[in-house]
């Protein structure tokens, strides 16, 4: 498993030179959007699990007080620039399927697009449903396999190239990864393509 950790943590780091640059396109047309719209109505402490290169950032509410935390150094090195302005932000080293956070600690625990790549993503959302407070809510903003049955054939054709060349899982069933993980389903809302992006809205 460690050496399974410290793959990760090198490929992370090796893309985290051109991470912004390779998702501006995808970012002008949809995330900002979305990102603006999620983060929006949120206050209190504040978990982001996955941060990355800190895009998500700009988008809280000054209500929050925000800790975010990513598996890889290089890429908080760039989230790090991204809070200057902010005190209301800190950033930790960790792994996502072993938070170092006490029980019932954030009001919310947030992803955006990060559960396609982590190793056992049950584990990091029961890892999430522990450190929420039980009258929190986990926001996971994600691509998903689609319940639709050609678009599903295509993630599954498609997803051993990804996996291969980046580590992103395509055709994860993360609505269904949410309930094993023991967290009670609010709503999940498709946001695009279909079903492919979703929203899903969930409490411990």
């Amino acid at each position: 498993m460690k050496r399974n950790i410290m793959s990760i943590i090198s490929k992370y780091n090796r893309f985290s030179y051109v991470y912004d640059l390779m998702e501006i396109p995808i970012e002008f047309l949809w995330y900002r959007k979305w990102r603006k719209k999620m983060f929006s109505g949120l206050s209190g402490r504040v978990l982001e699990v996955g941060i990355g290169t800190g895009k998500n950032i700009r988008y809280y509410p000054k209500s929050c007080e925000v800790v975010g935390m990513d598996i890889s150094n290089k890429m908080l090195s760039y989230a790090k620039k991204r809070s200057r302005k902010n005190k209301k932000v800190s950033l930790f080293q960790m792994d996502a399927e072993n938070l170092g956070f006490k029980d019932g600690r954030f009001d919310y625990v947030v992803t955006t697009f990060v559960l396609c790549s982590i190793p056992r993503p049950v584990i990091a959302l029961e890892e999430m449903k522990r450190v929420c407070k039980p009258e929190g809510i986990v926001i996971n903003l994600e691509h998903m396999k689609s319940e639709i049955g050609i678009i599903a054939f295509m993630e599954n054709l498609f997803n051993p190239i990804t996996t291969a060349l980046t580590g992103v899982n395509i055709n994860r069933e993360t609505v269904e990864n949410v309930k094993k993980a023991g967290l009670n389903i609010i709503d999940v809302k498709n946001v695009a393509l279909w079903d492919v992006f979703r929203m899903i809205r969930s409490k411990p």
